[in-house]
């Protein structure tokens, strides 16, 4: 029943113009700021630990802000994507240095997208899909699955394939083989047991090493990708050149070092504009957890 009315909402809210749209999420966002003590700290925390304790308590505030009002925004987004053709995705979305890709493709080799959180993750997923290449998109098993599958609705729409991370190195592995390319998040808490250790934002933090592992293994290139935006209405989709990984006697040490080089792009993108990160995520709960028991 809740969420035949969800879908109910989801139909008037298609129905009105896109500037009452965005302004009910907004809105929604603000309230949520308000309303969660909780995540305004987990913000607090991870600017502090990340900034060295270097920003002020304006420049925190409007940060976590715009993580909320970014968060309900990539909502908004699965949610129009779901209605958009190509022809719309494209009005919206302009690919910038899509010669990266088309470069590693010429070589006969196929793609590995280090993806993140960053500014509207959802509209840079669909347009890679859409405009680049159809990928095989990993992602985590939600609790609601009904949600879930409304979700992957949304991000397979023009071509991707959703494939939830447990045990997914192995089919990875069937698509790569055939060229097809794949997007994996970096920038998620994992668990211990996983990845090697990187440094980030300064920090020491454990890091997915499936991208380096799987490039350096069958030949495939890691290719950043990422999207921003200066009026959330235009968004452009950044390409950047491929990571290179080594093959050495010592894998160990070439994984290493490419999964490093993948935090060092991610450090640098997330400083030159920290607004468009996820600061609401609890990053370093792991390898960190003390920054977040106060």
């Amino acid at each position: 029943m809740g969420f035949k009315l969800f879908l109910l909402l989801e139909k008037l809210l298609m129905a009105l113009p896109k500037k009452v749209r965005k302004g009910f999420f907004t809105s929604l966002a603000l309230l949520a700021y308000h309303a969660s003590s909780r995540y305004r700290k987990v913000s607090y925390d991870n600017l502090d630990f990340a900034f060295d304790n270097t920003l002020s308590q304006e420049e925190k505030k409007e940060i976590t802000k715009y993580a909320f009002k970014n968060l309900a925004l990539n909502f908004m987004y699965v949610m129009e994507i779901r209605h958009m053709s190509k022809e719309d995705l494209a009005n919206k979305v302009t690919v910038q240095n899509r010669e990266a890709v088309e470069k590693v493709h010429k070589e006969g080799r196929a793609v590995i997208y280090a993806t993140t959180h960053y500014s509207s993750w959802e509209l840079g997923g669909s347009s890679i899909g859409a405009f680049i290449e159809p990928i095989v998109a990993v992602y985590k098993n939600m609790k609601n699955r009904t949600y879930q599958e409304w979700l992957l609705e949304s991000r397979d729409r023009f071509g991707n394939i959703s494939m939830e991370k447990t045990n997914v190195v192995r089919p990875l592995v069937k698509y790569l083989k055939k060229g097809v390319g794949c997007g994996i998040l970096i920038d998620t808490n994992i668990n211990p047991k996983e990845g090697v250790m990187v440094n980030f934002m300064g920090k020491s933090i454990r890091q997915t090493s499936t991208p380096a592992y799987l490039a350096r293994k069958f030949n495939a290139a890691i290719i950043p990708v990422s999207i921003r935006t200066d009026d959330e209405e235009n968004y452009t989709l950044m390409l950047f050149d491929e990571i290179p990984v080594e093959k050495t006697d010592d894998e160990a040490s070439d994984i290493l070092k490419a999964t490093q080089l993948q935090a060092d792009w991610l450090t640098k993108l997330i400083r030159e504009e920290p607004k468009f990160w996820f600061w609401l995520h609890r990053r370093w709960k792991n390898d960190h957890p003390e920054i977040y028991e106060s």
